[in-house]
């Protein structure tokens, strides 16, 4: 039983798609031919000027407090970690993890505020953020 695949198979490997025009060239993916013309001439302007969507600029913006947040934490993690390792787990130590700690909350806290204020500004649902569960992102970080 042929399937439809065997005729471009055959076609692979007798080279006739070897001379294609633009074969090694990474494809243009710019421009979207679902998009509204006008919208996309202006986001073409924005991005060669260096500029983007509000909405896409708070994304990112809180991706990376967000990664930020995680590193700082997980360097905490880390240090604490170490020190239990040695057994010289101290007051002190675990004062600071402590404190580490509660930083972490409240930046995941802020950050929920930002991602439910992006949440209203993004144009589609697809493009929305999850609310952050702090206890799972401490959990995720410390069995790493």
């Amino acid at each position: 039983m042929n399937s439809a695949d065997d005729p471009i198979k055959k076609a692979l490997e007798e080279g006739q798609f070897d001379n294609l025009p633009g074969k090694g060239k990474p494809l243009n993916l710019e421009d979207n031919p679902y998009a509204d013309p006008e919208w996309q001439l202006a986001n073409h302007v924005l991005k060669n000027s260096g500029f983007s969507l509000p909405w896409i600029e708070t994304r990112q913006e809180i991706e990376k407090e967000l990664a930020q947040a995680r590193a700082d934490l997980r360097r905490t993690w880390e240090w604490r970690k170490a020190e239990a390792t040695q057994n010289q787990l101290s007051a002190q130590t675990e004062m600071q993890w402590q404190q580490g700690l509660g930083i972490f909350q409240a930046k995941v806290a802020a950050l929920n505020k930002r991602i439910r204020d992006y949440n209203l500004q993004a144009p589609s649902d697809r493009f929305h953020l999850l609310v952050l569960n702090g206890e799972k992102e401490i959990a995720a970080i410390v069995s790493a």
